[in-house]
């Protein structure tokens, strides 16, 4: 089964920044569809694989950070290819 996952990290702390950007790079690294914009990271793949994923690496990140939290948004579909069509 496809998913579609959109993550928005937020950790509550000063030098924050070079934590997001680790967590999205483990991300990208994995070799699932990853994008992003401003506002979120969208991953994109098999359920067991999206969700493996997320389970190690949120926490690897949830150990890196001193207090944050992280907004998980998960859509039963691959949507990766999606276009606005209006």
């Amino acid at each position: 089964m496809k998913i579609s996952v959109e993550l928005t990290l937020s950790p509550l702390q000063d030098d924050f920044e070079p934590k997001i950007i680790n967590f999205i790079k483990k991300l990208r690294a994995s070799g699932l569809t990853v994008k992003e914009n401003p506002l979120s990271t969208q991953v994109y793949g098999d359920y067991d694989e999206v969700m493996n994923l997320l389970h190690s690496e949120i926490k690897e990140v949830f150990e890196a950070i001193d207090r944050g939290l992280i907004y998980i948004k998960i859509v039963k579909s691959d949507l990766s290819d999606y276009a606005a069509d209006f």
